[in-house]
């Protein structure tokens, strides 16, 4: 049984991951954090009754980092889905760590489809003269761009060796999450797109995470494709 922890719990994704573990047949859910309960997330790591093994992080920005360096000085494997916080403080911290050493996989998507568009739209940069993104959330997302729309041109940028294409951010009530890459060459356009419908999507590609944390050959792992492909 992987033991694991919440942090975030009280909030839409956390209340869908805190289901989704204890649905799984090989997890334990052990520890839910989250100001709204009254449980920090020192709180969480101080209680050597639930020991959790692993932690799901889906806070916000200014807490994801804190609660990260937090889990890697507890030795606590972290699955982090918050982005738009200080990578670089977080892969400086997960390097300079010793043995036994908490691995850290931050996934900017979970669902799997998202991740299939990432690559999808990665492989089409090459042949496609230019392109641009456009992103669509819920009003209540608070970074803009998104860390999947980041991540779809960094991937993109990389494979080419040109500049990452433009992103356009929309925030309306009525969106769960979706992204399309619009790319286009002589006399043809390609569009290859993915709607998030509900939260559900997400959980696949959460368990498998949590399934594999602990052995990535890594301190940090940034990408879901890292464990699909």
């Amino acid at each position: 049984m992987i033991r694991v922890a919440v942090a975030g719990a009280a909030g839409r994704m956390g209340q869908t991951v805190c289901a989704a573990v204890e649905g799984a047949d090989d997890m334990q859910l052990v520890g839910r954090a989250d100001p709204q309960l009254g449980i920090s997330l020192a709180d969480v790591l101080g209680d050597t009754a639930a020991s959790a093994q692993v932690i799901v992080d889906f806070t916000q920005p200014e807490t994801a980092l804190p609660n990260a360096l937090a889990c890697i000085e507890a030795g606590v494997h972290v699955v982090l889905g918050t982005t738009g916080f200080d990578l670089d403080a977080l892969r400086e911290a997960a390097f300079a760590q010793g043995e036994p050493r908490a691995n850290v996989l931050v996934a900017p998507n979970f669902a799997i489809g998202a991740v299939l568009m990432m690559r999808f739209a990665t492989e089409a940069a090459k042949h496609m003269a230019k392109a641009e993104i456009v992103e669509l959330h819920h009003d209540r997302k608070l970074d803009a761009p998104s860390g999947t729309a980041a991540r779809t041109a960094e991937l993109m940028a990389g494979a080419t060796g040109r500049e990452p294409p433009p992103i356009h951010s929309v925030r309306l009530p009525g969106f769960v999450a979706s992204q399309e890459v619009i790319l286009g060459d002589l006399a043809q356009t390609l569009t290859i797109r993915h709607d998030t419908i509900g939260r559900e999507s997400f959980m696949p590609g959460v368990l498998l995470a949590v399934r594999e944390v602990a052995g990535l050959p890594e301190p940090l792992t940034v990408g879901l494709e890292n464990l699909l492909f």
